[in-house]
């Protein structure tokens, strides 16, 4: 097993994948939720985007990590459900626009080794929790690591100046301990750096990034910010 306080692994600026198709569906009845539990980042939403944190929900289904989006105390970008749910093997959940930012790490948080220590994590960087309880008795599905690589893969096409691929633990070593010991990082590290899972001249693609912009058309609304909590 890993030590998660050490997950992190940077991507090279010159190997971006190409047409990397996501599955992915807003979760049901999220969006006006959502947007009252995130904020307008202060950095450009392509440009500024630096880092992809990876969370664990520590809980054991897709409905109750969502609740707190619900509540308006915390939020994420996407959702990797449980091998028990109906939409595991089918699709990541959108929890968040990605333009804007998610409430998914303590401000004070940091760690020298990612984007220059800066704080403020939230304003740079985008979430993805995974439905996992956190413990080593609970292991993640083959699908879900997949997923969640497939998640990096395409922010890595999306945003030019994204580098850090980073855990929860490694920037809250004091108060967060995920995506636990028991993530397969070094495995999933190489899924996202596998060369030969880039989809070149897919002739799904056309239709398959069609469906993803019209899903993320919000994105391009501007909206009031809530009051920072």
């Amino acid at each position: 097993m890993g030590n998660p306080v050490t997950y992190q692994f940077n991507l090279p600026a010159d190997s971006a994948p190409e047409n990397v198709q996501l599955h992915e569906e807003w979760y049901p009845g999220i969006i006006p939720y959502a947007l009252t539990a995130s904020a307008m980042r202060s950095v450009d939403p392509i440009l500024g985007v630096r880092a992809v944190v990876i969370h664990a929900t520590a809980g054991s289904s897709s409905s109750g990590a969502v609740s707190v989006i619900k509540s308006g105390t915390a939020s994420f970008h996407w959702l990797v459900p449980d091998e028990n749910e109906a939409a595991h093997g089918v699709a990541a959940w959108a929890t968040c626009h990605e333009a804007r930012r998610a409430w998914h790490v303590r401000n004070s948080a940091s760690h020298p080794d990612v984007y220059h220590g800066e704080n403020r994590v939230n304003d740079y960087s985008l979430g993805i929790e995974i439905v996992n309880t956190c413990e080593p008795n609970d292991p993640y599905s083959q699908w879900q690591v997949e997923q969640t690589a497939e998640i990096v893969r395409y922010c890595w096409e999306k945003y030019p100046n994204l580098k850090y691929i980073v855990s929860h633990a490694k920037l809250d070593p004091t108060r967060r301990k995920d995506p636990g010991s028991h993530f397969p990082w070094d495995q999933f590290r190489e899924m996202v750096l596998d060369a030969s899972r880039i989809r070149r001249n897919d002739p799904a693609y056309e239709v398959a990034r069609a469906t993803q912009n019209a899903a993320k058309i919000k994105e391009q609304i501007i909206f009031d910010d809530p009051e920072e909590r």
